[in-house]
């Protein structure tokens, strides 16, 4: 009895090359992450000076043997490890550090590193013997050396080279005993070749030759829309924040479309990469080039930001921190963040430079301003030329003068409030617009004094911490508000000149918690005044309050009302009791003016912007940061690159600028030992496999060593010296005898000369990313939206209070056809298929993604209603191309296999259709069997991998 063609198929052997492993990710999070954390919070008591418990936690050995309790850690176990539960407070008596718990970001941090298997590379003990530490790469490791063009050598079978590409892996073959494999079979070839230049199943036969073919692909929008993929891995590009409050990125697109345009129009790559960290400083001939500068550095602005943190120094750094990463990594091969607390442990990049670069990017504006509750990305404005700039400016003019009079009426409104309201010495809450809960109404922690020495007050008096106690006193306001909404939040205080500059207030809201701060001195004693402290969502009646505190406050905390005013145009307005004639007809006014400007907004065209960055107008070196502590700063470093790195003709920083222009300068330089070896080395891996590095974002001594160094150097000065093309750097490693070999083993090859194929006797098996199988489903089902480039996610408006903008990555589906390139790319949420099919974590650079092969990816082919929805438009497809059965399971065949099915396939086929179709199947029966047909081709290891 024949098995049926579903199982048949599914269970296919699946044949795959193993997938790399950097170890460097490891070594980075604990440099990053656990280091510093053990040398603030640890050592101090488990260190070289003092062992409490006998317990040592400044390396490795230390945590292993213990202390009186024994083994501080298992790893891989948390539960099974001390140090956690004395972290976490789980146990009464066992809490460290015994001060102050250690936060939530800390406590993440240990416990991934303990679950990942605590990797310590603190071999060597404080003050005693080492343990087997790793050498120190110096200024003379191979990365560091400015790459000279070698010599093209001899090979014994000069008729088997296309180019010098060959002709350098062939010395090695022959080197090593080894001889190249066969070259591939066409239609292998034919669907090799078009995934990975296009993304996309090979176009139907004709009689053009390779090389027109490859040149036709290179020239097509699938090119620049395929390889803006792996740069956008690079970017770590996002549409979304992360972090504590994840915003979406509304304008992030405009990057992503940068990339693809350039891509498309062979930018060389060193104006992209000066464009992506400097081009807001470039001179530009026209707006056109002008708006594609400043759209480039959103690389800058896209990485994961907690734009909630309230520690805005730790803030300023993180970003900057994340910065330097994401430069080092992409462009530099370095793992330059691992020097922010100390020298790095195995490369030469000391403390010095970390802080060099640091000063660099403190000296950038990336973000509005580092005082706002919730921080926010820089917006600019994109210029452009004729009718289309002249339509922009005029209505510009009219919103400009719109809003100045609509602020100028509100000063008046509040004007006109005051002089009333300024008459009394005593005001009532119903004298204010809300709901206003008086000081009398609060709950009090500690000693507050009542005072009604400055009038105007609500009620009797106000609240005042007669400065003292801080950080023993707390005033909670809890109203009773009659519907549920979103309302603005102000506190009433009496103001004065030693009044706190920051005072804390923590709001309980229907969607979380939130710490804000607020400011109340002023130059005078000038009597009540209202902050407002932000807008938030509350439930009717709910577990709602504002609680103020005089925690760190630097004088008079003063407090007299808090008032909760109605923030949504569907809720009552809650006005205040009496209200003057003046106040009325100022109202009205206002309210006549919004109508007409939101009507403004709503039908003219508002200008674009673009995520991007600026200099700051006062640049300033950066100071180390012991430990990498904000809060413990040591000497300035002047602005300046990586020591080692610097060869002749390094650009001078100068004092007036971030130095930005200069970093790019120099990472272009022709001279820089790393920036074209690691580009060239990325495309490599991309088109390979497997990069001659194949740590494709560590060039240094944690890192592997070049398989091919000799072909890497030749590549690199080639590539400098045509102009930085990726089309033609591409095309000469696609058009090599190496990239068109068979992926089969020859029979003749002793595979243990070279068991993981370094030597590239064969081509690699590749697995195909997320993107390229859902766009082969699509291309297979004809339901793809060729539209080229655009938006791809609705969000005009970024409001950070707004719970609906927040959550809109959460409550996102994936319902559009484009191809992936294009597909909603948010931190927290991805499309199912990417998240089954190992697209990688983009809170970081990307450098090769995780090649997984498990169970849960066929079963996703078979059950997912978007690839059955998909298959069924496939079968649609191929049942309406022709009426013979053989001739459709040819196409359905080479739709998503890019092939002719054999024989045995096509026996296999029919007796499957002829016994699931029964005479008096509906249409959509038939279809539907077509599409199970169809589903199974998606669900073998045939359609995921590249031969």
């Amino acid at each position: 009895m024949k098995k049926p063609f579903l199982v048949t198929c599914l269970f296919a052997p699946v044949l795959a090359s193993g997938a790399v492993v950097d170890q460097a990710g490891t070594e980075e999070f604990f440099e990053k992450r656990i280091r510093p954390l053990f040398m603030e919070h640890c050592v101090d008591c488990h260190g070289a000076d003092k062992q409490k418990g006998s317990l040592r936690l400044d390396h490795q050995a230390g945590w292993q043997n213990g202390g009186d309790s024994g083994p501080a850690l298992v790893p891989g176990k948390i539960d099974e490890s001390l140090l956690w539960k004395a972290v976490s407070y789980e146990d009464r008596d066992l809490k460290m550090p015994p001060k102050k718990k250690l936060s939530e970001a800390q406590m993440a941090d240990l416990k991934s590193w303990i679950a990942a298997g605590a990797h310590d590379p603190r071999t060597e003990v404080p003050g005693g013997e080492k343990h087997g530490t790793q050498l120190k790469a110096d200024g003379s490791f191979w990365s560091f050396q400015t790459p000279v063009k070698p010599e093209v050598p001899a090979v014994k079978k000069s008729d088997w080279a296309a180019n010098d590409i060959d002709r350098f892996i062939l010395a090695k073959l022959e080197a090593s005993g080894l001889t190249p494999s066969v070259e591939a079979d066409a239609a292998v070839l034919a669907r090799r070749l078009a995934f990975d230049l296009t993304g996309l199943p090979p176009a139907s036969g004709g009689a053009q030759s390779l090389e027109a073919k490859v040149d036709a692909m290179l020239a097509s929008p699938a090119f620049a829309e395929r390889w803006a993929s792996h740069f956008m891995d690079m970017s770590r590009f996002a549409e979304s924040s992360g972090g504590g409050r994840s915003l979406p990125f509304k304008d992030a697109w405009r990057f992503r479309d940068y990339l693809i345009e350039s891509i498309r129009d062979n930018a060389p790559l060193d104006r992209m990469v000066t464009e992506m960290i400097a081009g807001d400083l470039l001179t530009a001939k026209n707006s056109e080039e002008r708006r594609r500068q400043l759209t480039a550095t959103g690389f800058l602005a896209l990485g994961p930001t907690n734009y909630e943190e309230q520690d805005k120094g730790m803030l300023r750094m993180d970003i900057v921190d994340e910065q330097l990463d994401t430069i080092g990594k992409s462009f530099l091969g370095m793992t330059i963040g691992c020097a922010r607390c100390h020298d790095h442990k195995f490369d030469p990049i000391p403390t010095r430079d970390y802080y060099a670069l640091a000063g660099i990017m403190r000296s950038t504006k990336t973000l509005k301003n580092y005082t706002d509750n919730v921080a926010h990305w820089i917006d600019t404005p994109l210029p452009f030329e004729g009718d289309q700039e002249a339509q922009l400016v005029k209505y510009e003019a009219v919103v400009g003068a719109l809003e100045k009079e609509v602020a100028m009426l509100k000063d008046q409104l509040r004007d006109a409030g005051s002089l009333s309201l300024r008459k009394k010495k005593s005001l009532l809450p119903t004298d204010l617009p809300g709901i206003v809960v008086d000081d009398s109404e609060a709950q009090k922690v500690g000693e507050w004094r009542t005072s009604n020495r400055y009038p105007p007050f609500v009620g009797g008096g106000y609240q005042h911490d007669d400065n003292k106690g801080k950080g023993e006193k707390t005033l909670t306001f809890t109203p009773k508000l009659p519907v549920a909404g979103r309302y603005e939040v102000r506190v009433a205080y009496s103001g004065g000149p030693d009044r706190p500059e920051r005072l804390p207030a923590t709001v309980l809201h229907a969607d979380g918690e939130d710490l804000v701060y607020f400011k109340q001195a002023t130059e005078a004693l000038d009597g009540l005044q209202f902050a407002t402290i932000g807008t938030w969502r509350f439930e009717a009646n709910g577990q709602n309050f504002v609680m103020i505190s005089n925690a760190g406050a630097e004088g008079f905390v003063t407090v007299d009302a808090v008032q909760f005013i109605p923030a949504d145009a569907d809720m009552p307005d809650m006005p205040a009791a009496k209200v003057s004639t003046e106040e009325k007809d100022l109202t009205k006014r206002l309210e006549e003016l919004g109508k007409e400007l939101k009507k403004v907004k709503k039908t003219s065209p508002g200008r674009p912007e673009a995520m991007s960055v600026a200099d700051d107008p006062v640049p300033e070196d950066a100071r180390v940061h012991i430990r990498g502590s904000t809060r413990n700063l040591g000497a300035p470093v002047p602005r300046g690159f990586i020591q080692v790195a610097m060869k002749t003709n390094t650009p001078v920083v100068p004092a007036d600028q971030s130095g930005r222009l200069q970093l790019a300068q120099w990472m272009t330089s022709r001279e820089h030992p790393l920036t074209s070896r690691v580009l060239v080395n990325r495309v490599w891996h991309w088109l390979f496999g497997a990069g001659i590095v194949r740590t494709t974002d560590n060039f240094g001594v944690t890192g592997e060593l070049p398989s091919h160094p000799e072909l890497l150097d030749y590549l690199a000065v080639k590539f400098m010296e045509e102009g930085w093309s990726l089309k033609k750097l591409v095309k000469e490693m696609v058009m090599s005898r190496t990239y068109q070999q068979s992926s089969e083993v020859a029979q003749s090859v002793d595979v243990s000369k070279d068991p993981d194929n370094r030597l590239l006797s064969r081509m690699n098996r590749k697995r195909m990313d997320a993107e390229c199988l859902r766009d082969a489903m699509l291309s297979a089902a004809g339901t793809m939206d060729g539209a080229f480039g655009g938006p791809n996610v609705s969000a005009t408006k970024v409001d950070a209070n707004d719970q609906k903008i927040q959550n809109l990555e959460y409550g996102f589906t994936f319902e559009d056809t484009r191809r992936s390139v294009y597909t909603a790319a948010f931190r927290n949420v991805r499309h199912p298929l990417f998240e089954v099919f190992d697209f990688a974590d983009i809170n970081q650079p990307i450098g090769q993604r995780t090649t997984s092969t498990v169970a849960t990816q066929a079963l996703f082919m078979m059950n997912n209603p978007k690839v059955i929805e998909q298959a069924r438009a496939a079968a649609t497809k191929v049942l309406g191309e022709t009426h013979q059965m053989s001739d459709r399971i040819g196409l359905a065949y080479q739709h998503s296999l890019s092939r002719e099915p054999s024989v045995k396939e096509l026996e296999l086929a029919r007796d499957y259709l002829e016994a699931s179709v029964s005479g008096n199947a509906t249409e959509d029966e038939v279809r539907d069997v077509w599409a199970r047909l169809i589903q199974t081709l998606w669900a073998t290891p045939e359609f995921r991998y590249l031969r």
